[in-house]
């Protein structure tokens, strides 16, 4: 294909990504990479929404958390959010792209709130949105906000980057028969029990009829092969 399968696109990255080999915090080469293969696709003309996870600072459900109540670790951890999307926009500032941050949180200094208007004006202006701050409420995972936000921003798929180059029909670190789907059906990932997204996410996607691609952030140029329409990841449909 010589055009791009999608033209507005919502990209779910977790914390943990942006760790890269270090154990805690934010790997800068690992931040400058991924920033390069978003710069990919927005050459493109694609339109491109990110959530972004907090996981590599805090958590509301990690070890350091415990003892904690839940929902102020949670707030916690959308601030942790805010953070990762201030340091993603701050690199692709500094590549030439303009990012827009937007919290569910009210953080006016810092950050813009979320105003669904001004994203979709954003988007068309062919700037890239990073959402933080999750859904802006405890108890729902950032794989809920990407969902959400996909679905409000009419995106036509959420892209779920992980550590891993799809779903398989077993965890390939331990099984080594394991193979990768090409394609599955929500309802086909639910009777497997496959763990693509949180089942709060999940169904939201299924509900909104929103596929969902999980690909290898880790990968170089997969971004730009999903979004080109290459065989990259599992598509996970109606």
């Amino acid at each position: 294909m010589t055009k791009p399968a999608y033209q507005r696109v919502l990209l779910k990255l977790s914390g943990e990504a942006l760790m890269g080999d270090d154990p805690y915090g934010i790997n800068r080469a690992t931040i400058e990479r991924m920033v390069t293969d978003v710069a990919e696709v927005a050459a493109l003309g694609v339109q491109l929404a990110v959530v972004i996870g907090g996981g590599n600072i805090f958590r509301g459900v990690a070890p350091g958390a415990q003892g904690m109540d839940r929902a102020t670790a949670d707030y916690m951890g959308m601030l942790a959010t805010v953070m990762n999307a201030l340091a993603l926009a701050d690199a692709m500032r500094q590549q030439g792209i303009t990012a827009r941050v937007m919290s569910a949180i009210g953080i006016e200094q810092v950050v813009e709130p979320y105003v669904r208007p001004k994203a979709l004006q954003y988007l068309e202006e062919g700037k890239v949105v990073v959402f933080a701050a999750g859904t802006g409420n405890p108890f729902f995972t950032t794989d809920t906000a990407a969902a959400l936000r996909g679905s409000e921003v009419s995106a036509e798929i959420v892209l779920k980057a992980t550590k891993v180059d799809g779903v398989y029909t077993a965890d390939p670190k331990k099984d080594a028969n394991a193979t990768r789907y090409e394609s599955i059906s929500f309802d086909e990932a639910i009777s497997k029990n496959l763990q693509v997204m949180d089942a709060t996410a999940f169904a939201l996607c299924r509900d909104q009829k929103l596929p969902i691609k999980v690909f290898s952030i880790v990968k170089p140029g997969a971004l730009k092969r999903v979004i080109m329409g290459e065989d990259e990841g599992t598509l996970v449909h109606v």
